[in-house]
């Protein structure tokens, strides 16, 4: 694709806050080639703390004021979208979540927009049955929907009948000068641990954070050591799980042993406090969060569902478990307690693999490339 001017695009997604999605946006809104790509982003709730990161770069944001998706809001929300893509001549609308892909992919296309994208970056049963419908239409509205793993695609194909040749795959990127390996430090909450067992996430129930309280109750209770009796568990994010966990934590008598974290900004500084990173979920996509423990050197043990198996490679850059199993868990856990140079093998053979395969340079290089591949007829027939 040849342009004299940058072509100016628009990243949408329901807020610019906590999460792995809104995490992506952002950071391929800021990595963006600004010599090809105007880059304009758009959400309901702009004010996530990633919405600074976003005005530090120069990039506008678009705020549409729109709480529900069945009520008038949603309507002037739509033609707010329209004039906003009709006055900065917006050439490719790309949105990032189920929210965005139900609200702003028909609006786009009724105003017009050249280039339509959407995005499935998790499976579609998560999703409330009438999102489901309208996701379905939305698959035939748009020029080509983007998912972020192969267990997605196949979900797409096989479970919601979408042409393979509809579908684009860029893997999430991350930024590996910012997660990276580097000396474990412990905050004062943790000072007095032997290791750290440790998840960090939106505390939803697909993560399954409770198959993980079981099975580190059962490291816990299983031997009398030294390194046992050190044993802490850190939960760091926000999420409508945190009351049910808080109380599983003192039902099995583990409220001495864990410590329960908001969720931060500062993410890698807690990574860095753990030595091994869990990721228990029932349905998962690529996480975000998993990439980012790996490419800290965290020791990770992770449910076989998903794209975890396509970031984790079983007993080579971490550990696998079937997803709700609580005693294959704590095997897990067990095997990297005892075992340092087991811990320390799959934690250094996790952070290369993120380094070399998921950085966010090569994400963004996909992303270009799928935007250039869209855009170049379109462009073309514009003139």
């Amino acid at each position: 694709m040849q342009s004299e001017r940058p072509i100016p695009v628009l990243l949408l997604g329901r807020e610019v806050g906590q999460g792995g999605s809104e995490r992506q946006l952002a950071e391929i809104a800021k990595a963006l080639d600004r010599s090809r790509f105007a880059v304009h982003v758009g959400c309901f709730h702009p004010e996530g703390f990633r919405s600074a990161e976003l005005s530090r770069e120069g990039i506008p944001i678009l705020h549409l004021p729109v709480n529900s998706l069945r009520s008038f809001a949603a309507i002037r929300g739509a033609w707010q979208l329209g004039s906003y893509l009709r006055q900065r001549r917006i050439q490719l609308v790309h949105t990032f979540d189920t929210p965005m892909n139900c609200f702003a992919v028909p609006a786009a296309r009724a105003f017009r927009a050249p280039v339509v994208l959407s995005s499935q970056r998790a499976s579609r049963r998560l999703s409330k049955r009438w999102e489901q419908h309208v996701l379905r239409v939305t698959d035939h509205l748009v020029d080509a929907v983007i998912v972020n793993c192969e267990a997605i695609r196949r979900h797409m194909i096989d479970d919601e009948g979408v042409r393979p040749e509809h579908l684009r795959t860029c893997y999430n990127g991350l930024d590996t000068k910012s997660f990276r390996p580097l000396p474990k430090q412990r905050p004062a909450a943790l000072a007095d641990a032997s290791l750290v067992i440790g998840v960090v996430c939106a505390l939803r129930p697909e993560k399954g954070l409770p198959t993980l309280m079981e099975a580190f109750a059962t490291v816990v209770a299983g031997s009398p050591s030294p390194l046992h009796s050190g044993l802490r568990l850190v939960v760091v994010g926000s999420g409508p799980m945190l009351e049910t966990l808080q109380g599983m934590s003192i039902r099995l008598g583990l409220q001495n042993r864990c410590h329960f974290e908001p969720s931060t900004a500062d993410v890698a500084a807690w990574l860095r406090a753990i030595d091994i990173f869990v990721l228990p979920s029932i349905s998962e996509a690529l996480s975000n969060a998993l990439m980012e423990a790996m490419a800290c050197g965290c020791a990770v043990v992770a449910s076989a569902v998903g794209g975890n198996p396509e970031l984790v490679s079983d007993g080579i850059t971490g550990l696998l478990f079937p997803a709700g199993n609580a005693p294959e868990l704590a095997g897990g856990l067990e095997r990297l307690i005892v075992d340092e140079n087991l811990r320390t093998r799959v934690g250094v053979a996790a952070s290369e693999s993120v380094r070399q395969r998921f950085s966010l340079e090569e994400s963004v290089r996909r992303m270009e490339e799928i935007y250039e591949e869209l855009l170049g007829p379109k462009l073309q027939t514009a003139r």
